[in-house]
């Protein structure tokens, strides 16, 4: 473990700093200097995990490999570094909680009064460590989520000291990310706000190593000077974080202040070579100069915050970057759409994307969304419940199968098109309880989805409870609509398209969860592009 070093990301004054885009960075920076990084999210809240949040609450949960229902901000790290996270990247309260009182509860502490120090900030510790332990890293990066100075973030933060007190200075850096507010009426960069939250580290016991200053103008070397004085930080550990034009950005910008050097003298690293970003720069090459621009409608009922559906605006990000060209998402609550109102909301567009989500609101609005580009020959794309919405919607009007619906939906429907899958019948708890994590799809020769993919073997990530009800796949295939993926274990269906349309595909599994900067996700890329030329 000694060879592992460990950075310690911290946060202050506000949050929504970007803590997991800093980290992010520092990691691409350092695996393109050719070291293996792993990131990880300890979260401040009760919640064993954000599965039962609502997106309003903390935007998209996002799903890992082997099924563990996580922070959006994994979603970063895996673009950032094209690497898979785990169940052990993101840890919050609860799950800390939860396993020591079960150790009490099993005895495991002979009879001790089990309190916040040591108990719970041993198991903290235990958990930062845990990856480096492995001996796969040479760092393991922490991003400690909320502000400095939350009641909920002292035992971490407590952790956070008790770690650079047991393994040693030389193998702990603590980054402490922090805002400059710029006053306009004063015409002043104000760093009081910086400095109130460093002292704030400082009475946890804790000294920032380096400071990373949020602010939308440059620092004047006098304003570093007079952080670096009264936060107690050599002056090149001051280190600029402009508002950047894309998140994609940020690597290249930190570079420039040597944010990666900086971390690598103070651990005492020496380095392998200068970082190679030729690839990053190629994206962000063409992220920057589009020959062409795409409107694409999503459909979804969460429009009014973003970062419910944060996974699925990357993906068009990266796919828009391979064909060049600039994607607009315009956001349709699926609240406002109706049979007659459909087509003024969706005819302009060049493809639609109906989105994830549970329950019943807006579900009509959706079925409606996918029957208008249907019969208009508009470019499709559906995700999970959009794939379920398509299917009822086909069996609705094509199959005039008029009271087709999923169980999810109208619980006693004669036709239910979508059903519970029988595992799922008896489950009462809702946490991780759904069909979480990746599975394998076997794509039939010749079908779209193989030419999307160009391979029949294929393993994607799974959220969800409902799945098509195979006993009305021989009347829909009939009909025109083929399962082109299955998988080969359950049988349950896991894509469907449409023969007779020029680009209808749609997907039970969440191909958004796959996609990064190096490896844009096919389906996106296709779906861009099918676009594209629909609009020429």
């Amino acid at each position: 473990m000694a060879s592992t070093k460990f950075v310690f990301v911290t946060g202050g004054v506000t949050s929504s700093l970007g803590k997991g885009i800093i980290s992010a960075s520092l990691g691409k920076l350092l695996q393109a200097r050719g070291f293996s990084v792993a990131i990880q999210k300890f979260d401040p809240y009760i919640n064993i995990d954000p599965g039962t949040l609502n997106p309003y609450e903390h935007g998209e949960c996002y799903v890992t490999n082997d099924g563990a229902e996580t922070d959006l901000d994994l979603g970063h790290y895996e673009r950032f570094l094209n690497s898979p996270t785990s169940q052990a990247n993101n840890v919050t309260t609860g799950r800390i909680y939860n396993n020591v009182i079960t150790k009490e509860r099993k005895g495991e502490y002979l009879g001790k009064t089990v309190q916040v120090i040591p108990h719970i900030t041993d198991e903290i510790k235990q958990n930062m460590l845990l990856l480096g332990e492995s001996g796969k890293y040479d760092f393991v990066i922490t991003e400690i989520g909320g502000c400095v100075g939350d009641i909920e973030s002292l035992p971490f933060i407590e952790a956070v000291r008790q770690v650079k007190y047991d393994i040693g200075t030389n193998n702990t850096i603590v980054i402490h990310l922090t805002l400059l507010p710029y006053l306009s009426a004063a015409k002043e960069i104000k760093t009081k706000p910086t400095q109130h939250s460093v002292k704030q580290l400082l009475e946890a016991g804790i000294q920032p190593d380096i400071l990373v200053c949020r602010s939308e103008k440059h620092l004047p070397m006098e304003i570093r000077k007079k952080l670096a004085l009264f936060c107690n930080v050599q002056l090149n550990a001051v280190i600029e974080a402009l508002d950047a034009e894309t998140i994609y950005d940020v690597p290249i910008l930190m570079r420039k202040e040597k944010l990666d050097e900086r971390v690598l003298t103070r651990l005492k690293v020496p380095s392998k070579n200068e970082p190679n970003l030729d690839l990053w720069k190629t994206f962000l090459g063409k992220l920057k100069n589009p020959t062409e621009e795409v409107n694409i409608g999503l459909v979804g009922k969460y429009v009014e915050l973003p970062d419910a559906y944060k996974s699925i605006v990357e993906s068009f990000i990266h796919a828009g970057a391979e064909n060049e060209c600039k994607v607009n998402i315009s956001w349709i609550s699926s609240e406002d759409i109706d049979s007659t109102n459909a087509g003024n909301k969706l005819e302009n567009l060049d493809g639609v994307l109906v989105a994830p989500g549970f329950g019943e609101r807006g579900i009509e609005g959706k079925i409606e969304a996918v029957r208008f580009v249907r019969e208009n020959k508009i470019p499709f794309l559906g995700i999970c419940l959009g794939m379920q919405c398509a299917v009822v919607e086909f069996a609705r009007n094509v199959l005039n199968i008029k009271d087709a619906a999923s169980t999810e939906i109208v619980a006693k429907t004669k036709n239910p098109i979508i059903d519970l899958m029988e595992d799922q019948k008896k489950i009462t708890d809702m946490g991780g309880t759904m069909r979480l994590g990746s599975y394998p799809c076997r794509i039939t020769k010749g079908s779209k989805a193989f030419q999307i993919y160009g391979k029949q073997n294929i393993e994607e990530r799974h959220r969800h409870r409902y799945e098509f009800n195979n006993k009305y796949l021989e009347q829909i295939e009939k009909a025109g609509m083929i399962a082109s993926g299955i998988n080969p274990d359950s049988n349950l269906v896991e894509i469907i398209e449409i023969k007779d349309h020029p680009w209808f595909v749609a997907s039970q599994y969440h191909p958004e969860l796959k996609s990064t900067v190096i490896n844009p996700h096919p389906l996106f890329v296709k779906f861009v592009k099918a676009a594209l030329e629909n609009k020429k």
